[in-house]
């Protein structure tokens, strides 16, 4: 199966949300939502509770808060298709898990660039998708520090059933090294976003994602 390129929405107020989603949205059934408390990431961006997308397209919830777990009733009013919340936040990601299935939404968790896979040992039975993080918290430009894709490598034999995505400086440059080392799931932000054609952009990420899966 073709790995798939799922643009970010990175936006710090509801009219700049909208703006990155309405140009997004026209071309991409897969979308990338990320929202922070300001506590766990540098800076806050826009709020749980003013977040939506189109029906028609699958919405991926990635929650940067220390606490994303306080958040849990909200989150089931919004019932994207994948809540990723990280590895570092605070709470019983376990329990947490168990209520997203129980409401019919996968369970992700994200890894910075220093925590290693081997934290999620014990929880990968409850884990749909893992998160290799190589961005900047809350805002574009990351850079996609290749050495991570080791985490890849062992998640995939921990689970070889996860699915595994990447955020962080995907470009044309890269994307095939990072769908050769198993990532299934590419989340691109300011490449896209700030290409003077996104929808070009995203076509040509998506065309190379196939030719190397």
């Amino acid at each position: 199966m073709a790995a798939t390129v799922c643009p970010s929405v990175t936006a710090t107020t509801p009219d700049e949300y909208r703006a990155q989603l309405e140009r997004v949205t026209g071309f991409a059934g897969r979308i990338h939502l990320d929202v922070a408390d300001g506590k766990f990431t540098p800076r806050p961006l826009i709020d749980l509770d003013k977040i939506w997308w189109p029906a028609n397209v699958a919405a991926d919830l990635h929650i940067m808060y220390q606490r994303p777990f306080e958040h849990v009733e909200l989150i089931k009013t919004l019932h994207p298709q994948l809540v990723i919340v990280h590895a570092e936040a605070d709470g019983d990601f376990i329990s947490f898990a168990t209520e997203l299935h129980n409401h019919g939404m996968q369970a992700g968790v994200a890894l910075l660039p220093e925590t290693p896979a081997e934290v999620l040992k014990g929880a990968l039975d409850y884990v749909d998708h893992v998160l290799i993080f190589s961005g900047t918290l809350g805002q574009f430009g990351g850079t996609a520090d290749l050495t991570l894709l080791d985490k890849a490598r062992r998640i995939r034999e921990y689970k070889p059933t996860v699915e595994i995505g990447w955020d962080g400086g995907v470009s044309e440059h890269n994307i095939g090294q990072l769908v050769q080392a198993g990532v299934d799931v590419l989340n691109v932000g300011g490449h896209i976003h700030q290409a003077p054609d996104p929808r070009e952009s995203y076509n040509t990420l998506k065309t190379l994602a196939e030719q190397r899966s």
